[in-house]
């Protein structure tokens, strides 16, 4: 699968404009409360009582909209980690720690638990959503292997990235069990103390017999 390259921002010379801001909103709000299915520009006006016209003027398509409001999830989560990771002074496994707890405690909120889940459902029948998500994890693959890599140096790039896809693949299948209103949401604590411990582990100690060693299993 190719990795489509992202476009301008729709809209960028009214960026910040109550307009695109309403429609971003909206879209956000169908994605979250009325998931995939209703995910249209006609859904999306209606939200924000709005013209079809006027919406697809700034978004011809939906999936312009999918790009953006994940480019304003990235931004987002620069910010957090700016303000809770990469602070001066702390150690690769506190950075790592703390991004562990970042990412599960906003799993466990409405926002994330429902819109990474519409984001899913969307990727599997839409090749570009599929590929703008797979993006969007790469980033995210990018900033725990950097913390991989200071714990763990001996490990290859590839190797870095496994482990890093691998922690991030064990935070995000918590999804569906214990996020927001799931079945076990009520033990989230527990399973980040448990998240922390085992993962921060695996960062620090895996070698590359261990994962040619999962490859080989696999094959």
């Amino acid at each position: 699968m190719s990795i489509i390259a992202a476009p301008p921002r729709p809209g960028i010379y009214a960026r910040g404009t109550e307009t695109v801001d309403s429609i971003l909103r909206a879209a956000l709000s169908v994605l979250i409360d009325e998931g995939a299915s209703a995910f249209t520009i006609r859904r999306i006006a209606a939200r924000c009582d709005m013209k079809v016209g006027n919406v697809s003027y700034h978004f011809p398509r939906k999936e312009m909209l999918i790009q953006v409001l994940l480019d304003e999830l990235v931004e987002s989560y620069g910010k957090l980690l700016d303000e809770q990771v990469r602070k001066p002074g702390l150690t690769a496994e506190e950075r790592l720690r703390r991004v562990i707890v970042m990412c599960l405690d906003d799993i466990s909120g409405k926002r994330t638990t429902h819109l990474f889940t519409e984001l899913w459902a969307l990727a599997n029948h839409n090749e570009f959503v599929a590929d703008r998500v797979r993006t969007f994890y790469l980033k995210v693959h990018d900033v725990i292997g950097e913390y991989v890599t200071a714990l763990n140096p001996r490990l290859t790039p590839d190797e870095v990235h496994t482990v890093a896809l691998f922690i991030s693949a064990s935070m995000e299948g918590a999804t569906p069990f214990l996020g927001h209103n799931k079945p076990w949401a009520h033990k989230m604590g527990a399973f980040t103390g448990l998240a922390v411990k085992s993962l921060v582990e695996v960062a620090r100690t895996a070698t590359s017999r261990d994962i040619a060693g999962m490859q080989m299993a696999a094959a």
